[in-house]
């Protein structure tokens, strides 16, 4: 059974086409990194994906549920995480994984097991009075991972988790992921880091609104003969743009040695 269908996806706004004829299919427990420039119709998809914006054309589906007739069920049935920490700072550890636990009506003995069990994954023990403002980066991601999850998702989209992180943190982080995986939750993950895309079990390449490949990294490295999907990430662009990835300083007369003169 597919997580995620879409087929055709579009949005348009205005004369701006911001996704532009989408598609692919993403199945059961799978991690999908969804790559790309910023710009290029990632978090417009992802918004599609969620029930929050109606595409201008196309259809899709999430968890087998119509996103555009059935958006409720959708919000209901995934976990999102942004790659800005959107909890409650002034609250503590504890408090924003029961203001999650209460928007989806979990039952007093349901929420406190799911919350043992969130700190536990999470490595919050001891944590669970201090406030969410007063958390390291690392530790912020993974209360919001915590917080996302606290109603069981089927589906988890994470938007650039592991920004700004420290290597340590995203190292655990991402042990999680794949731990969630194996237990059957979808994962759909942007990053921009490439090593942690070529942990995925499938990555898709949007820009300029276009999908231009979706596949396993090892297949998509192999395909284009390059070392990584980091080469793949610049090919690609250099493709579609007809130009070289470079950093030009001809005209930074400031950069250029200057010469000695005896």
């Amino acid at each position: 059974m597919n997580a995620i269908e879409i087929n055709g996806l579009t949005k348009k706004f205005g004369d701006f086409t911001a996704v532009d004829q989408v598609s692919f299919n993403i199945q059961k427990g799978q991690i999908f990194g969804f790559l790309g420039p910023n710009g290029s119709g990632k978090s417009t998809t992802i918004r599609m994906l969620c029930g929050v914006l109606s595409p201008s054309a196309g259809s899709g589906h999430v968890l087998g549920y119509d996103i555009v007739k059935e958006t409720e069920n959708i919000r209901q049935n995934i976990g999102y995480m942004s790659q800005r920490f959107s909890l409650y700072e002034d609250l503590t550890v504890e408090q924003n994984l029961n203001f999650y636990a209460g928007i989806y009506s979990l039952p007093k003995n349901v929420r406190e097991e799911r919350k043992r069990d969130l700190i536990q994954m999470a490595n919050l023990k001891g944590k669970e009075k201090a406030l969410a403002g007063t958390l390291s980066g690392g530790w912020k991601q993974r209360l919001a991972l915590g917080c996302a999850l606290i109603h069981k998702p089927k589906l988890l989209i994470l938007d650039e988790p592991t920004a700004g992180v420290d290597p340590v943190s995203r190292r655990v982080f991402w042990e999680i992921i794949h731990t969630l995986a194996r237990q059957g939750i979808t994962i759909l993950v942007t990053t921009h880091y490439m090593d942690e895309a070529e942990s995925c079990d499938v990555v898709g390449f949007i820009f300029n609104s276009k999908l231009m490949d979706i596949a396993p990294p090892k297949e998509m490295i192999a395909k284009m003969g390059v070392r990584n999907l980091e080469d793949v990430f610049i090919q690609m662009v250099e493709n579609a743009t007809g130009e070289k990835v470079n950093a030009s300083f001809e005209e930074m007369s400031f950069l250029k040695e200057e010469k000695t003169h005896a």
